[in-house]
């Protein structure tokens, strides 16, 4: 009698989101949206935009700082203003941007049978019509606070998805289906050197689009490097 092969693991695709399967930072550029109609001051909120963002590409941003800041026009207008300006953001900056390049290695992921998540540290409020429109229903992204009425608070809710924590959110999303990293076979695909723990972390690092010190570090360790479009500055 012929033993049973060994069963296979699980096997996870997980994607960060912003330059990795999208050409773009979809948190920046939501940040540009709201000036353009009219929610922030060009001038005052340009600048603090464009500090945050080079503090996030230098590793050293403060994040909760950094979600307050982004949040707050979100959080005064209100559910409905918010949820009509950001069907007007994903018509105009984000549909246009998705590349089909993109959505087929999603596709493949999918239609080999592996769970694809993405995994990233832009907010709820931003990335799940984004994750929705790349047809990923798994996504974990900043978790943002409400108050009693159910709106946010521009407090961050739960682990931040950014550096090490997205190892710990990933570690908390396979516990909660009696997972561990030993009991699953995992892809993570990242363009950031703020990605690099979870990058150590899964079997398979891709780095995708990389930033230049990614793909320096790639190189140095022999990891695969995956350009799927030229990145936006």
């Amino acid at each position: 009698m012929n033993p049973e092969p060994p069963a296979q693991r699980p096997r996870l695709a997980l994607f960060d989101l912003d330059h990795t399967l999208l050409p773009l930072d979809s948190d920046y550029e939501w940040g540009e949206f709201t000036i353009r109609i009219g929610w922030n001051d060009p001038v005052e909120f340009g600048r603090r935009n464009g500090e945050f963002y080079a503090h996030y590409q230098a590793g050293t941003l403060n994040v909760h700082d950094y979600v307050r800041f982004a949040i707050d026009a979100v959080r005064q207008r209100g559910p409905e203003a918010a949820a009509a300006a950001h069907a007007q953001f994903m018509r105009e900056v984000i549909e246009p941007a998705i590349q089909p390049q993109a959505l087929d290695l999603v596709r493949q992921h999918q239609a080999a049978g592996d769970q694809v998540v993405i995994i990233t540290a832009t907010n709820e409020f931003v990335t799940r019509p984004i994750a929705r429109a790349l047809g990923v229903d798994e996504l974990l992204s900043m978790g943002l606070a409400r108050d009693a009425q159910g709106w946010y608070t521009g407090a961050i809710e739960g682990t931040p998805t950014m550096r090490e924590g997205k190892v710990r959110r990933m570690e908390e999303w396979l516990a909660a289906r009696g997972l561990a990293w030993s009991g699953v076979e995992s892809t993570f695909y990242s363009d950031s050197m703020n990605d690099v723990p979870l990058l150590e972390t899964v079997d398979h690092p891709v780095a995708t689009n990389p930033d230049p010190r990614l793909r320096a570090l790639a190189q140095q360790r022999g990891w695969r490097i995956l350009d799927l479009f030229p990145t936006q500055p």
